[in-house]
């Protein structure tokens, strides 16, 4: 069965991200809440759907649980950009792609303490998930909030969405019309005397929205 090294060196960084030393793998997963810098990359396709990676049984934090895209160390030596295509290539087979950078957190558990550097970029490629993962898939938006706390994702990614708010930034703009008919804003033309009543508050809504 495949492990990780426990020997392997990452950096230890401040909440800034300055290198203030070294450790191993195995100490900074030992519950010694080492702080250090990790990238994750969410991977969007033009219909909005999130790609996620399904992590093996046999990785030492949360086995098995779906997770970010790509998620990965920084290894010693390495800046974040370089870690970031590395892992991309290494994890999805990626390499023509443009990331954006969201924001950095701290992020804690039992076992460990990671400075994270968020990115998204949209795809519409091949993805080729590494041997090392057990695949992945695209989701769409209600699909995962359907599936949010139920043990079905690492404790990390729903953090990360949570905080980050990745989709509200990649979603497809609806417009004001639009809003107006989904589930949360439900409007229907029974509100109004007459017809013509409701086509002259849907014109006042749009020049109100800025769309005319």
């Amino acid at each position: 069965m495949q492990s990780d090294n426990n020997q392997e060196m990452f950096p230890i960084v401040d909440e800034q991200g300055t290198i203030t030393g070294a450790a191993t793998r195995g100490e900074c997963h030992s519950g010694s809440k080492l702080l250090h810098p990790v990238v994750h990359l969410h991977v969007f396709n033009s219909k909005g759907e999130l790609y996620l990676q399904k992590r093996p049984e046999w990785k030492d934090i949360q086995p098995g649980k779906w997770d970010t895209s790509v998620g990965g160390h920084i290894d010693l030596g390495e800046s974040v950009e370089i870690a970031l295509k590395r892992e991309v290539a290494e994890e999805l087979g990626i390499t023509d792609f443009t990331p954006e950078l969201l924001t950095s957190y701290v992020f804690e558990s039992a076992r460990e303490r990671e400075l994270v550097f968020v990115h998204k970029t949209v795809y519409d490629g091949e993805i080729h998930p590494s041997d090392e993962l057990d695949g992945g898939r695209f989701w769409s938006y209600e699909e995962i909030k359907t599936n949010l706390g139920k043990g079905v994702f690492t404790p990390n990614f729903e953090s990360e969405i949570d905080k980050v708010e990745i989709f509200s930034s990649t979603s497809p703009q609806r417009s004001c019309v639009e809003t107006l008919f989904t589930t949360e804003h439900r409007v229907t033309q029974s509100f109004f005397v007459n017809n013509q009543q409701f086509k002259i508050a849907t014109v006042l809504l749009c020049i109100f929205c800025g769309e005319f």
